[in-house]
């Protein structure tokens, strides 16, 4: 299973993402709250998978992102989009995300996304 790395900038959202994904094997190897502490800890790190909030404070997830595809061209960064981010998410994929998952999300949509990525 995967070594997965949480940013968003909200606790609920976290907590929910956590217990998701650790109920479906994977481990949580670090929680970030903003784009640059996430990318911070991406390198600190290494997890194999990223799930990044688009909309956060100081850094937002798809700054994030480039900075974390810079570090690792083949990072598996995955975002979280809300309704109504077409916008965001068009960029998103400019700049390799790997994948998305929309709010409000299903357990089970959440972990296959994740298991297109991650070797068991």
């Amino acid at each position: 299973m995967a070594n997965i790395l949480i940013v968003d900038d909200s606790r609920t959202s976290r907590k929910i993402l956590r217990k998701i994904l650790e109920k479906g094997g994977h481990t949580i190897v670090g929680e970030a709250v903003n784009g640059e502490e996430g990318y911070l800890e991406y390198q600190e790190l290494k997890p194999d998978a990223v799930t990044m909030d688009i909309t956060m404070p100081k850094m937002d997830g798809i700054e994030a992102l480039q900075l974390i595809r810079r570090f690792n061209e083949n990072a598996v960064v995955i975002m979280i989009t809300a309704a109504g981010q077409k916008e965001k998410m068009i960029q998103a994929i400019k700049y390799g995300a790997s994948d998305f998952i929309a709010k409000p999300y299903e357990g089970s949509d959440v972990l296959k996304v994740i298991q297109k990525f991650v070797a068991e």
